[in-house]
């Protein structure tokens, strides 16, 4: 992904920015590392600066050595990598049925998730006080124990049994529907850790309205103050939330909500970190999935990720950015007119994207939905020139061949010659939740939080 390129710096900032660069190559360096002299030369940083940055990030925990390698004259380099543990920050995907909270490390690897029901129209005060619980309960969970550094990666979880695994379907490029395409999938790996079977396709049960345990915390008013608790010596880098648009993304207001109305102009930034006592971060939440999947090494610069869920949506990256808009409005697929004279959407308009393909999917007919949702993402494609569509969301999960093979069909008719891929990351905007948190730090994505990467990171007592 494209590093945001900001205004002016001063020297503080610059010296801020070189640390995110040279963090940004130990993340993508994974488990074997980088030399100090390679770090100078990727960076075009001197040799001497980067010794200054390597020994602050090793001072604060963030680095350390993990062997060394051989060099080609002259003793042996060196090796530093990337302390995933070092810091940690929580995603928050907050659907209209559904809030899923999850704690990861500093790469974005999920260390542990859970779920718990809501429904989005209740308003605010009711729903707000169900996620504040929920991360409270969360991070009064004991600290997940460090990954073992000799040990290769650890595996993803298994998948639970109505998702698909957490894996790439075969990308399909313009042609017949079902041949197979050359992309490389986007695929994610982490110890995930479940707190019920239930699938991301299927309603949520709890064992009892979201009552927490003392450890959670007292209930109150949302805007009530009073800091999180967490194990001792969590490094909580800050919350980040995505919900439905439209809404502010640097302000971080809710907008009008399609069926939750009630939700517009609310001050849900303000409200969580009056609550929580940590930096909140608020999205839409298609663009915190396509943020997770572009800060992945080796992903494509400009490509659209579709959830169809309880809404429709798209996250954009163009030219290795996201793209929200002036206003945050960018990527609001599922409102889009397809049909003039269409069945009347929530929004009040006719004909949208978002109406006639969960009318579809409620009928059963999903091929009929895949169709439908081919013609939003041939508007896409024809718009932007990406590179790719990306399909997500639960009900594509539920059936992942039909909707890639049927948008596969729409784009190959228009002879529009963009792969198409479903991926399956398990909750993929929960994780690019947590990415509005961490993806700043290492210079890959603007803060919407001045607060949030001062160099005092936030320690939870």
């Amino acid at each position: 992904m494209r590093r945001d390129p900001g205004g002016g710096a001063n020297l503080t900032a610059l010296r801020g920015h070189n640390a995110a660069l040279v963090l940004d190559l130990l993340r993508t360096a994974g488990e074997e590392g980088i030399s100090r002299l390679e770090l100078a030369a990727r960076t075009g940083l001197t040799p001497q600066a980067v010794s200054k940055i390597t020994a602050r990030l090793r001072a604060d925990g963030l680095a350390a050595e993990a062997g060394r390698r051989a060099s080609t004259g002259g003793k042996p380099r060196t090796v530093l990598r990337l302390v995933p543990e070092a810091a940690h920050a929580i995603g928050v995907h907050l659907d209209r049925d559904e809030v899923t909270v999850a704690l990861t490390d500093l790469t974005g690897t999920p260390l542990a998730v859970r779920r718990h029901a809501v429904t989005l129209s209740d308003g605010p005060p009711q729903v707000l006080e169900t996620l504040v619980r929920a991360v409270r309960a969360l991070l009064a969970e004991p600290a997940p124990p460090p990954v073992p550094r000799t040990a290769p990666p650890p595996r993803t979880a298994p998948p639970r049994p109505s998702v698909p695994p957490p894996a790439m379907a075969p990308p399909r490029p313009p042609g017949p529907v079902g041949s197979p395409g050359a992309a490389g999938p986007v695929s994610a790996s982490g110890p995930v850790s479940e707190s019920s079977p239930a699938s991301e396709s299927s309603p949520v049960s709890e064992p009892s309205p979201v009552s927490a345990p003392d450890s959670v915390g007292s209930s109150g008013p949302v805007g009530a103050p009073g800091p999180v608790g967490a194990p001792v010596g969590l490094r909580l880098l800050g919350v980040g939330v995505a919900m439905p648009g439209p809404l502010e993304h640097r302000g971080g207001v809710a907008g009008r909500v399609t069926g939750a109305a009630v939700w517009d102009g609310f001050p849900v930034r303000e409200a969580l970190e009056a609550r929580l006592g940590v930096p909140v971060v608020l999205d839409k939440d298609t663009n915190a999935a396509a943020l997770d999947l572009a800060v992945r090494p080796g992903a494509p610069r400009s490509f659209a990720y579709v959830h169809l869920g309880t809404g429709l949506g798209a996250g954009l990256v163009v030219g290795g950015l996201p793209l929200r808009g002036e206003r945050t409005g960018a990527g609001e697929l599922g409102h889009q007119t397809v049909q003039l004279d269409g069945p009347r959407c929530d929004c009040g308009a006719r004909g949208c994207l978002e109406a006639l393909c969960l009318a579809a999917v409620a009928r059963g007919e999903l091929p009929e939905a895949a169709r439908i949702l081919g013609a939003g993402a041939a508007n896409l494609v024809r718009l932007l020139d990406i590179d790719r569509v990306l399909l997500g969301g639960r009900v594509v999960l539920a059936a992942p061949e039909v909707f890639a093979d049927g948008v596969a069909a729409v784009l190959a008719d228009r002879r529009l010659p963009t792969p198409v891929e479903v991926t399956a990351t398990p909750h993929a905007v929960a994780r690019g939740a947590a990415q509005l948190a961490l993806a700043p730090v290492f210079g890959l994505a603007p803060s919407a939080h001045p607060s949030v990467y001062s160099s005092e990171e936030r320690t939870i007592r």
